[in-house]
């Protein structure tokens, strides 16, 4: 066969091959790269949300500054039975003592002529449980209990055995206050001071 018809046959087979592959689809070098440029789907999670039960007397004590007209109340609560024994089937004590001041003191005097206790009681969720029934100090003297510092009131509640699926108590205090309109006069103007404290229930022993 002469060279020349060699070399055209040669060429011909050469771009036989070449159209061929073409006609294949991605060369395979190809297809790995691009296979390995897709990105990886990324899956979020949400973690869940814990909703912590207040207790305001988690240190053992707490202080709540209160205002009632010219008349401002510090009251410091606080409770003989540790957190960890305050179950719901125990006997629950809550202690408080109080003294008040005025903004523009005459020498008048400040008297606390009743203070009730309102207890709430609370289950898992915040669902609302039998409470026990509100709890009363009410003055035994005329026209009160003199509280103006350096003076003081003290008093202690105690709370019974509560539903056992409490998991906290919300004790609404409220004040029942009587301030002398002239350091002189028999004459008194009432206020009204309101507080809110909550405590945890405490799991029952296993």
């Amino acid at each position: 066969m002469p060279r020349m018809r060699r070399t055209a046959i040669a060429v011909a087979v050469a771009l036989s091959a070449s159209a061929l592959l073409s006609s294949c689809g991605t060369a395979p070098w190809q297809l790995n790269a691009s296979t390995s440029a897709t990105p990886t789907p990324k899956i979020s999670t949400v973690a869940p949300t814990i909703t912590p039960i207040v207790n305001d007397l988690a240190t053992g004590s707490t202080q709540r500054i209160l205002k009632a007209g010219d008349i401002t109340v510090t009251i410091n609560y606080f409770s003989t039975l540790s957190m960890d024994k305050w179950t719901a089937n125990a006997n629950k004590p809550i202690s408080f003592n109080m003294s008040a001041t005025l903004g523009t003191d005459d020498g008048q005097h400040i008297y606390l002529s009743r203070v009730t206790l309102n207890p709430a009681v609370l289950g898992k969720d915040g669902v609302t449980l039998p409470a026990p029934a509100p709890l009363t100090d009410q003055a035994t003297v005329s026209p009160g209990y003199f509280i103006k510092a350096p003076y003081s009131y003290s008093e202690t509640f105690v709370l019974p055995a509560v539903d056992p699926a409490a998991t906290e108590v919300v004790l609404s205090f409220t004040y029942e206050l009587l301030l002398q309109t002239t350091p002189t006069s028999n004459d008194f103007a009432k206020q009204t001071a309101a507080d809110t404290v909550t405590v945890a229930i405490a799991p029952a022993a296993g």
